[in-house]
């Protein structure tokens, strides 16, 4: 059984058209108003003939993360077997379920996440802004959740297996616009397959709640956080491989390398005496074969991709 999440925050005026486009492959559609000013989770209920959908409300406003989040439970419960998330401001065509649903039916898949920077013709639609801070939350999201392969991690359009979704602790994942983010890093524990599905957005005249003070204020916190709980988890508690090696020795020869370098180095000033050429070579070495180790590390880690889907697990 397939379903349809749809968190519904100010999309009043799109909601409808969302709903009528969502194809017969889906069982069911559970839209989830967050506290919506505009009542669009009513007004939903009093206009929407389509028996499949759902409307469930919330008793104050939760953010996107934590409409989604009520919507996965509800799925769980019902026994879906695959959930679908979109959004309701009309940007995801609903034409592309099928091909979000199909990596899943086939077995290759955990989690089907959209990817808007497939073509340059995409990008060209997107608003300049959005192409940037997007390409930079890539960037730091592939060393954060460890999906290399991945891109446009904040991306909403996103399909995931029963699986996959019932080993995820939801109570744990972050109830902001953080959640795009935090589900990767939380599938990467699990060692979920993660693909990307090519796709197009839509830019009209819908109005984004996301603020850019909150990205640049709240997120790096919680990237760094989960960044070192994935070494943890991935290289130390669960696991402990080649990569755990060079990064142990990697980060203990750095360290020691470049404080002995500006220890000499402060002394030399000090003392108006050049260093020895041996004193020299004791803190480049170790740094020079420091970065060497880190660097090894990190082609481990980009070659680290689950391939297995947690699926095909006995679990």
């Amino acid at each position: 059984m397939i379903a349809v999440v749809i968190p519904s925050y100010r999309v009043k005026n799109h909601i409808l058209e969302v709903i009528s486009g969502i194809g017969n492959e889906v069982h069911k559609i559970y839209v989830v108003d967050d506290k919506c000013p505009e009542e669009s989770g009513l007004y939903v209920q009093q206009h929407c003939k389509d028996n499949r959908v759902e409307v469930i409300f919330h008793d104050k406003n939760k953010g996107v993360g934590g409409a989604v989040k009520t919507g996965y439970r509800k799925a769980l419960a019902d026994q879906c077997d695959i959930v679908v998330k979109i959004d309701g401001d009309g940007q995801m065509d609903t034409a592309l379920i099928p091909k979000f649903i199909q990596p899943i039916l086939s077995g290759e898949a955990d989690y089907v996440k959209g990817n808007r920077f497939f073509s340059l013709s995409s990008l060209s639609k997107m608003p300049a802004l959005r192409v940037f801070g997007n390409s930079m939350l890539s960037v730091i999201n592939k060393f954060v959740n460890g999906y290399w392969n991945v891109m446009d991690p904040t991306n909403g359009y996103t399909a995931i297996h029963k699986t996959a979704l019932s080993l995820l602790e939801l109570d744990k994942i972050a109830d902001t616009y953080f959640f795009e983010s935090d589900m990767l890093f939380r599938l990467g524990t699990l060692r979920a397959v993660v693909l990307d599905m090519p796709m197009f957005a839509k830019y009209e005249d819908e109005k984004s709640s996301m603020k850019i003070s909150r990205i640049l204020f709240q997120f790096p916190p919680k990237y760094i956080n989960r960044f070192f709980k994935r070494l943890f988890y991935n290289y130390f508690l669960r696991d402990f491989n080649a990569g755990t090696v060079e990064l142990i020795f990697g980060s203990l020869f750095f360290i020691f390398g470049v404080i002995e370098g500006f220890y000499h180095w402060f002394l030399s000033i000090e003392s108006q005496i050049a260093a020895t050429s041996g004193t020299v070579m004791l803190a480049a070495l170790p740094t020079i074969l420091g970065f060497q180790l880190l660097i090894s590390g990190l082609q481990y880690d980009i070659r680290n991709i689950p391939i297995k889907p947690l699926q095909k697990l006995s679990l």
